[in-house]
C-alpha cells in the first residue's frame, strides 16, 4: 500500500511527512504506556490513525483507507461530520459539564429525541457512559421491578466488559471472567446456517428455537427469571438476523411468564439496520432498550436505557439505587442531539436501508456466488457479515470459533493493503460502514474485498 499521491495534506491539515513523524511518536508512547483491551500486550502492533474524514481514515504512513469497520461499529454518521463537531464546540463554550442531579438542556433534548424514536411507550431515558453500563442498569432495573434474579442471554452474543455484562456475554471473551455466580442462564438462539436445532428452513429454526427456550425456562423455574436480554440483531457474534416470528415469539414468552424483555441495541441501534432501532424490523416492543455507540456516532461517549412506563412506575415513589457521575453529560448529550438531528435532516436511516437493499447486500451476495471461501452473507442496512469457510459443503470455518488462522489473517492483510479497513472476528469479515456512505464508496469497498477473497480462494 502506498500513500495517495495526489494528497499533499491530510484532512486535518497535516502534511504526510508531519503525520508520519507524529505517528512515530504516538506509537512509541502507546507501546510504552497504553494498556490495550482484549489483547496480549507484547503481541500487538496497533495501527496509528492520524486523520479521518467521512468514510475514510489515514494511517501513520499517510495511507488512505475506506472504513468498512465503523471503528467498533459506532461511526454511524462517518468521521468528523461538521454539524456534530460544531455542536460539541458550541456546547463546550456554553456549559461544558454539570452534575447529573441538575437538569441541563442538552440532556433534556437528547432524551426527547431518543424517546420519540423508540417503539411503544419507552419514554423515559436513563443515561450512562456507554453500552456495558447501560446493560448493567437495565438488568438491575429488571431485577428490582420483578423481585427476581436470574437473567437469560443467548450464546453468540456480546453485552459488554463489566461484571454483569461480561457474564451475560455469550462469546469466548466471557470465559476468563465468568465464575457462574451472576445468575445468568445461556441458551442457543436461532442461527440457521449453523443451526443447533437441525432445522431445514427459517420457519423450523424459529419454531424450534422458541420451543427450546420455553422448555428451558420451565426447567430452570419460570418464576426465577427477571429478564431475557437479546441483541435485536447480534453484532460482534455474527450479525445473525432473527428469522420471521422469533422476536415476536420471545415477546409472547416474556408476557406469559412475567419476564422483562431487554433489547440490546448498543451496536444495532441508530440507523444501522435501516431503522432507528433494529427491534423495529420485527414489529416488537421490548420493556427496556439499551443503547450507546451510534447515538453520538462515538464522537463523545454516551449510552443509556430507554424505559417503558410500567418499569418506570416502579421507581416513581421508590428510589432507583443507581447512578453515574457523568450521567447525561452535557457534551455527550449535545453530540447526541446533533447526531440524531443530522441523521434525520440528511435521511441517513433511509440511506442505510436503501444501501443494504440495493448496493451492499446484492454486492456481497455476488461475492458469495463467485468465491469458494464464502459460506454465507447476511445482514440488513449497513450491518452485514461475510462468513468465510474452508469448505462450503462441510461449512468448516476459515478460522476456529474464538480464534484466527493464517488464511484469515491473509484476508485481513489483503483488505488493508488494498485500502480497506475491515471489521473482522473469528472467521468473518463484517461490512459495517457509515449509514451515510455513498453508492460509489460501497462499490469501492466491495472491489477491494473481492480481491482479498481471491487470495483466500487461491489458498484453498
Amino acid at each position: 500500500m502506498t500513500t495517495t499521491p495526489d494528497i499533499a495534506t491530510l484532512p486535518n491539515g497535516l502534511t504526510v511527512d508531519d503525520a508520519r513523524a507524529e505517528a512515530a511518536r504516538t506509537y512509541e508512547l502507546d507501546r510504552a504506556h497504553v494498556f490495550h483491551s482484549w489483547s496480549a500486550q507484547a503481541q500487538i502492533k496497533p495501527m496509528t490513525i492520524v486523520a479521518s474524514d467521512g468514510s475514510y481514515v489515514w494511517d501513520g504512513e499517510g495511507n488512505k483507507l475506506l472504513d468498512f469497520s465503523g471503528q467498533l461499529v459506532f461511526t454511524n454518521i462517518g468521521h468528523q461530520h461538521p454539524k456534530v463537531v460544531a455542536a460539541i464546540q458550541a456546547q463546550a463554550a456554553k456549559l461544558c459539564t454539570i452534575a447529573p442531579q441538575h437538569a441541563n438542556d442538552a440532556r433534556s433534548e437528547a432524551a426527547r429525541l431518543i424517546a420519540e424514536r423508540t417503539p411503544g411507550d419507552l419514554n423515559k431515558i436513563f443515561f450512562t457512559n456507554g453500552g456495558a453500563d447501560a446493560v448493567e442498569h437495565a438488568v438491575r432495573m429488571a431485577r428490582l421491578h420483578t423481585g427476581r434474579y436470574k437473567v437469560l442471554s443467548r450464546y453468540r452474543s456480546y453485552h459488554g466488559g463489566t461484571d454483569t455484562a461480561i457474564n451475560l456475554t455469550g462469546d469466548p471473551r466471557r470465559y476468563p471472567n465468568d465464575y457462574a455466580s451472576a445468575g445468568v442462564v445461556h441458551f442457543n438462539g436461532p442461527f440457521l446456517y449453523r443451526s443447533s436445532f437441525h432445522a431445514e428452513n427459517e420457519q423450523q429454526e424459529s419454531e424450534r428455537a422458541l420451543d427450546y427456550l420455553e422448555r428451558l425456562i420451565q426447567h430452570e423455574g419460570a418464576t426465577s427469571f427477571a429478564a431475557i436480554i437479546l441483541e435485536s440483531v447480534p453484532g460482534t457474534a455474527g450479525i445473525m438476523v432473527p428469522p420471521p416470528g422469533y422476536m415476536a415469539g420471545v415477546r409472547e414468552i416474556c408476557d406469559k411468564y412475567g419476564i422483562v424483555m431487554i433489547a440490546d441495541e448498543v451496536m444495532a441501534g441508530f440507523g444501522r439496520t435501516g431503522e432507528w432501532f433494529a427491534i423495529q424490523n420485527f414489529d416488537v416492543t421490548p420493556d427496556l432498550i439499551t443503547f450507546a455507540k451510534g447515538v453520538t456516532s462515538g464522537y463523545v461517549p454516551l449510552g443509556g436505557v430507554a424505559i417503558s412506563e410500567k418499569i418506570a412506575a416502579t421507581f416513581a415513589d421508590r428510589a432507583y439505587p443507581g447512578g453515574l457521575t457523568y450521567s447525561g453529560h452535557p457534551l455527550a448529550c449535545a453530540a447526541a442531539v446533533a447526531t440524531i438531528n443530522t441523521m434525520e435532516d440528511e435521511a441517513m436511516v433511509a440511506n442505510a436501508k436503501r444501501i443494504g437493499a440495493d448496493v451492499l447486500g446484492p454486492g456481497l451476495r455476488d461475492l458469495a456466488a463467485r468465491h469458494r471461501c464464502v459460506g454465507e452473507v447476511r445482514g440488513l442496512g449497513v450491518f452485514w457479515a461475510v462468513e468465510l469457510v474452508a469448505d462450503q459443503q462441510t461449512r468448516e470455518p476459515l478460522a476456529p470459533y474464538g480464534g484466527s488462522s493464517p488464511a484469515m489473517n491473509a484476508v485481513i492483510a489483503a483488505c488493508k493493503s488494498g485500502g480497506l479497513l475491515p471489521f473482522a472476528n473469528f472467521n468473518r469479515i463484517h461490512a459495517v460502514p457509515a449509514c451515510n456512505i455513498s453508492d460509489d464508496e460501497v462499490r469501492e469497498g466491495l472491489a477491494i474485498l473481492d480481491a482479498a477473497l481471491s487470495e483466500a480462494d487461491a489458498a484453498l
